[in-house]
């Protein structure tokens, strides 16, 4: 891993982009575009196991109204059109199949969740429509070679539990770890990496405990982990489990020192839920602005992001750190999409996708920037440390960055 302290500039904000007047070559469209309209296909967990990511939808079509009462992109106006998946990966199945082929949508875009987003995705490359910027980090979706119509958006879990597993071995004397684990293909990318991160150390790692994503309580894992021992917690979880699992840590007694994968590093809804008391001292690997934290305040991309949630969400809960990535991840579809200008081919939404360098997407964190390239579909690699502190993640050491490694 090498650090990098690339300077910052505030992102454009999501408006700045819409009135670019560009000359376009002849227009040129597949299914999901016209002179008028560009289709946009999602499904989220509005329900289920997983419901508290349903913010994300939310945000992306409140986005996208947006997008549209300004004057759309290029002139054309996005229709957005999400579904209730459950975080069930036949239910994924089915409604993309759906999207695919009677809506027939130009692209995906930020579809949920590991397994879900695996169920479709060699069907995504059959019929070579775009799965762009999915909304997780596996490492599978990084590999251009062998899925060219797939790309990822945020860090990968497998270089995230490397960070995690070194900041134990130089931090923790006589580190006992216990892990907790999703038991799909989500958990297992994050404790592949923790495990690569550990090297010839993986026998620190004392008790390794699984649970299903409809469980109703990891209570009897969290006991498991706490007889066994260890005096470090790493705790692979969606938010709901991953609340539920600082909670009962608390509540028995068990004070390790805590590693919280960044999918539920949220303020709204993991760590108030879970009780600010229980959370202090946890640590997480960031990469964009946490909502909660006051030092972004009078920043550009800051304010803009609170005024357009004033306007756009005004019920919703700004603590909560899934607006923030639904905001941010909107904004680079709505560049990318921009970039496409009169072509607004599936082939041409994935070579613009594969094109950015450095570019300063809003609400990233101070030196993290997004880089893709036809050989590189990680469009974010960096990661900065933070420790949960009074109400808020209070962020310290270097960005780590695995660009170019």
């Amino acid at each position: 891993m090498r650090t990098s302290r690339r300077g910052f500039v505030a992102g454009a904000s999501a408006f700045a982009v819409l009135g670019a007047n560009s000359a376009f070559a002849q227009k040129k469209y597949d299914d999901g575009a016209t002179d008028s309209e560009i289709k946009i296909g999602h499904t989220g967990p509005y329900s289920g196991p997983a419901s508290s990511y349903g913010q994300i939808g939310k945000t992306i079509e409140a986005f996208f109204k947006s997008v549209n009462e300004a004057g759309g992109v290029n002139g054309r106006k996005i229709n957005f059109i999400t579904r209730d998946d459950g975080y069930s990966p036949p239910k994924m199945v089915e409604l993309v199949r759906q999207l695919v082929e009677q809506d027939k949508v130009l692209c995906l875009f930020n579809t949920l969740g590991t397994p879900t987003n695996t169920a479709i995705h060699r069907y995504m490359n059959q019929k070579k429509v775009p799965q762009l910027y999915v909304a997780t980090g596996a490492s599978k979706w990084g590999k251009p070679k062998e899925f060219p119509w797939t790309m990822g958006f945020q860090p990968d879990y497998h270089t995230e539990g490397v960070v995690y597993a070194k900041h134990i071995l130089a931090n923790v004397k006589d580190a006992k770890i216990g892990v907790l684990m999703q038991n799909d293909d989500y958990g297992k990318d994050y404790y592949e990496g923790f495990k690569e991160g550990l090297g010839k150390e993986t026998a620190k790692i004392v008790k390794h405990v699984t649970f299903e994503v409809t469980d109703p309580t990891v209570d009897s894992q969290v006991i498991q982990l706490k007889d066994s021992g260890a005096n470090v917690f790493f705790n692979i979880a969606t938010p709901k489990a991953a609340a539920q699992a600082i909670r009962k840590a608390a509540d028995i007694g068990w004070k390790p020192a805590q590693y919280l994968n960044n999918v539920s590093a949220s303020v709204g809804s993991v760590m108030k839920p879970a009780g600010l008391e229980n959370s202090q001292g946890i640590i997480t690997a960031q990469y964009l602005k946490d909502p909660t934290d006051k030092q972004w305040e009078n920043t550009d991309d800051f304010k803009a992001w609170v005024a357009w949630m004033d306007k756009w969400m005004p019920g919703a809960n700004k603590a909560d750190a899934n607006h923030v990535f639904g905001y941010a991840v909107s904004n680079l579809m709505l560049e990318t999409l921009k970039k496409c200008g009169d072509t607004l081919t599936r082939e041409n939404v994935m070579k613009q996708a594969a094109n950015y360098q450095k570019y300063k997407l809003p609400l990233l964190l101070p030196g993290i920037t997004i880089n893709t390239s036809p050989t590189d579909y990680y469009p974010i690699q960096s990661v900065q440390l933070a420790r949960f502190k009074g109400e808020t993640w209070d962020l310290f050491g270097d960005v780590m960055s695995a660009e170019g490694s």
